[in-house]
């Protein structure tokens, strides 16, 4: 019965040492990421405008958490990562945006309602300041529609900018070879070739 050769045998040992560590180093720095709750995950845009909820890196199970109405809550796990604080920032504009908004249409809805209900007069419906309320009232509704447009995207992208930069990250990621296949010596003897590239 023939047997291996003797110097099949230290390689084979070598690449399933390798292969092992690598698994291990990926078991040990799986990376952890933060997870929205599975509806804010799916909204769209014009989507429901309440606050999201997320699991924070690292913590299991169904205890999400609220991230506030600016994302407040989620700025301490994005720190040092730009591209998702940037987007952070982006929706807490869009938010401030909104509040904006809304002052200013309960406050020419204010107006209107206080010159139909003025005392000691008849109820008047279409006085000059009026009109410029109920004006302001229906552009205030239409900026509503783009202000909402895009702002759940803009925390969306915030946890998947924070959890790409995770993933990028690991020891696995960066020594994980481009190319895996099987090469020979100036002997003839088979080997084990890996390519890496350089990122």
């Amino acid at each position: 019965m023939p047997t291996s050769p003797q110097w099949l045998r230290p390689r084979l040992l070598f690449v399933l040492l390798l292969f092992g560590a690598a698994s291990a180093a990926r078991a040990q720095q799986t990376p952890a990421t933060i997870r929205l709750l599975p509806e804010d995950a799916q909204r769209s845009k014009n989507g429901n405008q309440h606050n999201f909820y997320f699991l924070p890196p690292g913590v299991t199970g169904e205890n999400y958490q609220n991230a506030g109405f600016f994302g407040q809550k989620l700025r301490p796990y994005l720190a040092g990562n730009n591209e998702a604080l940037t987007n952070l920032n982006h929706y807490r504009r869009q938010k401030t945006l909104f509040l904006i908004d809304r002052l200013v249409a309960v406050g020419a809805l204010g107006v209107y309602g206080q010159q139909v209900f003025e005392k000691d007069k008849f109820p008047q419906y279409t006085s000059n300041l009026q009109i410029a309320a109920g004006s302001v009232f229906v552009a205030s509704l239409l900026a509503t529609i783009f202000i909402n447009q895009n702002t759940n995207q803009h925390l969306q992208r915030a946890v998947e900018s924070y959890n790409a930069g995770k993933s990028h990250g690991t020891l696995w990621h960066r020594l994980q070879p481009a190319g895996v296949g099987v090469g020979s010596t100036l002997q003839g003897q088979p080997t084990l070739a890996l390519r890496w590239e350089l990122r």
